[in-house]
């Protein structure tokens, strides 16, 4: 059996540096189509799928047979998934044709032998597989497809894509990306300003044709929306009443200009007896723009005489508060201003009262209301609200408006005839809202949200009809097969129209609930879910989905239009892709097929409970497109493979039942897969985590690697795939590091020996250092170092059935996972060997005391034992001696003028500070010109990085570990740079060069 590329090296850097820029793409890309927590990166996914399918050179010895033509061959693969995982690439059909003929050769060499298919150019394997001389590529699954980046990436490399879960919102994301696209591609818009227009006579590609639909169908809703429920979202018009205490106002007077937010606060009545019948405002903060230049904040005008009737002279402290709402009984007005306010500490914090734990003040007098007083008015239905600013549409900007009593009255006229009723899961610290009394879906919308969301929806049944109908005329045949059932006709298109109108609908629930904050700096409301968690919101932004700024519906449709336009440019009729709802553990699909997936990260995200808040929504209109899909009231949750606490009776059933059923889904896939083909099982890994027991662990992890190896797979391999910039890869004072580890994993031989401790820790002493080797020169990031050693650790671990210790009882995958890293730690250590004696004794002080001061005494006994001394290391400049005190100098302690050839004592230590120093102010071009004259002594350098970085992240020393990862990140394009001015200046130098040939 040939091992896959991916079984041996990766193009990592290039994979996480392509994955990382994804992350600040949005226009165009398919997860704008829908939110989906936990996605992963188109250029990951394309990259993993890729190279698992793809034949590593040196199983090719009939095609490569020297280890030089091997090299040759995998630089070849790796500049293809440079270019491959490139965002700009990602419709790019000459990059694409170029991947898929490298699947389709490795693939031919499986069924026709490497000695034949040596002499084949791609062309001639393409019309073997045509006639069926070599049978069809295999088909891709992905059993937890979730946000369908998996599916998706595996169709556009060429293979017959199938996508299952669960949860029927990811399963309708799925058909969105993979089902829809390639049924209507080509098709040309059937809408009747298409028809009638100039449109028609342009070719259509991909799926232009149906993003224009979306759009056309899309706007056709709003302007009907306008219709019906306008008056619910009037413009305010400014007054010269207005523009009296606002200079900036004059130039509007007159205008009726268009909310773009109405700004809320929550109220309870005040706990204090005197204002017992005030409803007083819950703000956590009064700032409505804090942008240089266009400040504005809401300021409260409290009534004095009416406080001290109540409760005597005011009080500094409370006088200061900003502001609130105006109601003609209030006591108190809000009145919104522009520029800085005169205590911006006050307007900031806004009501709440300060601290860690800040909860609020009353606003008349200055009472303390904690969270468990606000969770009790909650519940019993005493919280309100009150109108706090408009924000408008200004000529270059937001306007900024004091709340108008007739615009709080027409918000709270409106009389919804329907809510979803749907119970929201009480998840602590997750779904916290349920604590104050938002214990139904529904509670998270004002009245008029709940206008405007049904409206909406009820016009995406309208729109349906009105897309048949008008397809019907251009010409569609009138087939009545649903599009569920595969159908391609009127009504299919027009139900296939309908789901990217439902998908505008959730984005406009995402938007448009009371849990929206209002964001200060970008001045647009915030969507509920910025993270995996639905949180109580106090002060919050309602959006007007009938205006043409953030959280208007035209812009949830055109956003989704460009996704159509630039992620499925190259949807062809000829890829096939197939979503259906089905559970992991029992599903049948992945027979026989390639299989990549994204499992649950134990209890990191709660997707059933989360996406019941889009399920409420799209099953109203879409239900009768997709009967079995939307049948229950809510999402699934009892198989839901995630260890949720509450649901499964506390913390340690909830482990054994996602270690139960994970391992049940993961033995699913060892017996289905082909066997010619590794599984790749992507997981979030948490570095770690403190237990009860004080020891440190990461159980999330262990239990899956634990649930993947009891199901019979063995691992080949771990790499480490990252989309945060390297600033986020530590957190500061820890060492806990959020990555997405990718599993390469095949069956386990059955005749499997059994193997002791002592034998296993063997294996790893011997095995382990060596791929160590190879591993820094693939140049690993050190942060990601120790996780991508775990792959030829488990690799040695599950190629035996079982390994047993001295008393027999099995070695737990924790216990596996310690001896690993145990021995990790050693062969770093072993390679200080290749250091000088001042860089090994600093390598030590370093481990004891940082860059901070420590006793002389000690530091002259540490020198006696590692062969040095302290006159000396002073003399070399790396090491600092006064008073009786020692200190390692920091790189920007260096002197810039330091010159290697003339350094009389030159040492590892100092390269690679010198190297850090000029990298941080100079770039790499100038650590380029100092590796060119440091020579072959810069590789060794770049070791001392790995280990320094190592001793850091076990220190918890943040700062300096990020200096050392930066080093080795940037090394390769260092090195080239260095090549390209020895080069020109003829000055080669061979020896540094040969080992980072990139």
């Amino acid at each position: 059996m040939r091992k896959k590329l991916i079984e041996v090296a990766l193009p990592l850097e290039a994979i996480n540096k392509a994955s990382a820029r994804e992350k600040s793409i949005r226009h165009g890309h398919p997860s704008t189509l829908h939110l989906w927590w936990a996605r992963r990166p188109l250029a990951a996914a394309r990259a993993v799928i890729f190279s698992q399918m793809v034949d590593d050179p040196a199983s090719c010895p009939e095609e490569f047979p020297t280890v030089e033509a091997q090299e040759a061959e995998r630089r070849r693969l790796f500049d293809l998934i440079e270019e491959l995982v490139l965002w700009e690439n990602t419709t790019n059909e000459e990059v694409l044709q170029r991947a898929r003929a490298e699947i389709r050769r490795s693939w031919a060499r499986h069924c026709l032998g490497g000695e034949r298919v040596a002499s084949l150019n791609d062309a001639e394997i393409a019309a073997l597989i045509d006639s069926g001389e070599i049978p069809p590529l295999p088909a891709f699954h992905d059993p937890f497809a979730g946000g369908g980046a998996l599916p998706l990436e595996a169709q556009r490399l060429g293979l017959e894509a199938y996508a299952s879960d669960l949860n029927p919102v990811a399963v309708l994301i799925n058909k969105a990306m993979i089902e829809i696209p390639p049924r209507f591609a080509g098709q040309a818009p059937v809408n009747p300003e298409a028809r009638d227009g100039e449109l028609l006579k342009s070719e259509y590609h991909g799926a232009q044709g149906l993003a224009e639909d979306v759009r056309y169908y899309g706007q056709w809703m709003r302007d009907e929306a306008e219709k019906r429920i306008g008056h619910l979202y009037p413009k305010v018009k400014v007054t010269a009443e207005m523009a009296k205490e606002r200079p900036d106002l004059k130039k509007y007077v007159g205008q009726e200009l268009t909310v773009i937010a109405w700004i809320w606060a929550r109220t309870v009545n005040s706990p204090n007896p005197a204002f017992a019948d005030v409803d007083v405002p819950l703000a956590s903060t009064f700032m409505l723009s804090t942008k240089k230049g266009k400040e504005a904040y809401v300021e409260v005008e409290v009534r004095e005489e009416e406080r001290e009737a109540r409760d005597g002279p005011s009080s500094a402290n409370t006088s200061s508060h900003s502001s609130l709402l105006s109601t003609h009984s209030s006591p108190y007005r809000f009145t919104v201003k522009v520029g800085k306010p005169k205590d911006p500490a006050a307007a900031k914090k806004g009501t709440k009262s300060g601290g860690s734990h800040s909860s609020f003040l009353c606003l008349m007098s200055g009472t303390a209301m904690p969270f468990s007083f606000l969770r009790k008015e909650a519940r019993a239905g005493r919280l309100g609200s009150r109108l706090m600013a408009i924000v408008a549409e200004g000529d270059r900007g937001r306007v900024y408006l004091s709340p108008a009593p007739e615009h709080e009255a027409i918000a709270k006229s409106a009389a919804p005839v329907w809510k979803p009723e749907v119970e929201i899961c009480h998840w602590p610290g997750r779904t916290n809202v349920v604590e104050y009394g938002m214990t139904t879906f529904g509670d998270l919308f004002t009245p008029r949200q709940l206008v405007a969301l049904t409206t909406f929806s009820d016009l995406v049944g309208e729109a349906m009809e009105r897309v048949r109908a008008d397809a019907l005329a251009a010409g569609l045949p009138d087939d009545p097969t649903p599009l569920r059932d595969g159908g391609s006709g009127a009504t299919a298109y027009a139900q296939a129209v309908g789901v990217y109108l439902a998908f505008a609908l959730s984005k406009q629930a995402d938007l448009g609930n009371s849990l929206c904050r209002w964001e200060p700096i970008a001045q647009c409301p915030r969507q509920l879910f910025g993270r995996q968690a639905i949180p109580m919101v106090w002060d919050f932004a309602e959006g007007n989905p009938l205006g043409s700024r953030s959280g208007g519906w035209i812009v949830f449709v055109d956003g989704i239009a460009k996704a159509f336009v630039r992620a499925f440019e190259v949807a062809s009729p000829d890829q096939r892709g197939f979503a259906e709802q089905a559970d992991a553990g029992i599903q049948t699909i992945g027979l026989g097929k390639v299989i990549s997936t994204d499992p649950p990260y134990y209890d990191n995200v709660g997707y059933a409970d989360l996406s019941d808040f889009f399920y409420v929504w799209l099953r109203r209109p879409l239900r009768s497109a997709f009967p079995n899909l939307f049948a229950t009231l809510a999402v699934p949750k009892a198989e839901e493979l995630v260890a949720t606490p509450y649901r499964h009776g506390g913390k340690d059933d909830a482990e054994q039942f996602f270690l139960d059923g994970m391992t049940q889904a993961m033995s699913r896939l060892a017996q289905q897969s082909d066997s010619n083909f590794p599984v790749t099982i992507y997981y979030a890994f948490k570095q770690s985590e403190r237990r009860s027991d004080g020891e440190t662990a990461s159980t999330g992890w262990e239990t899956f690697l634990d649930a993947v190896i009891t199901s019979g797979f063995g691992v080949t391999g771990t790499w480490p795939m990252r989309t945060e910039n390297s600033s986020r890869m530590i957190g500061q004072g820890t060492n806990a590091l959020a990555s997405s580890i990718v599993l390469v994993c095949r069956k386990r031989p059955e005749d499997a020996p059994t193997a002791t401790r002592r034998e296993f820790v063997a294996a790893l002493k011997k095995e382990l250092p060596e791929a160590l080797v190879e591993l820094q020169k693939a140049n690993i990031a050190p942060v990601d170092l120790a996780q991508a050693a775990i792959g030829p650790g488990m690799a040695v671990f599950t190629r035996y059935q079982q390994v047993l210790d001295a008393e027999g009882r099995p070695v737990s995958v924790r216990e596996a996972l310690a001896l690993i890293n145990q021995v990790l730690d050693e062969a770093l250590a072993e390679q200080e060997g290749d250091f000088d004696a001042d860089t090994r004794w600093a390598l030590a002080w370093f481990d004891q005391q940082g860059f901070d001061e420590g006793e002389y005494g000690v530091a002259e006994t540490l020198s006696k034992a590692k062969n040095t001394s302290i006159e000396g290391m002073v003399h070399a400049g790396i090491l600092q001696s006064r008073r009786g005190k020692v200190r390692l100098l920091k790189p920007d302690d260096l002197p810039d003028d330091w010159d290697p050839d003339t350094d009389s004592r030159l040492t590892h230590w100092e390269v690679v500070h010198h190297l850090i120093r000029v990298l941080e102010t100079g770039g790499e071009a100038a650590a380029a010109e100092l590796v060119r004259r440091l020579g072959s002594r810069a590789e060794t350098a770049r070791e001392l990085a790995y280990r320094l970085y190592t001793v850091c992240e076990r220190r918890k020393r943040a700062a300096e570990a990020l200096r050392y990862n930066a080093l080795v990140q940037s090394f390769p394009e260092i090195v080239r740079l260095s090549r390209e001015a020895a080069t020109a200046a003829q000055t080669q130098q061979p020896e540094l060069f040969a080992e980072t040939e990139e």
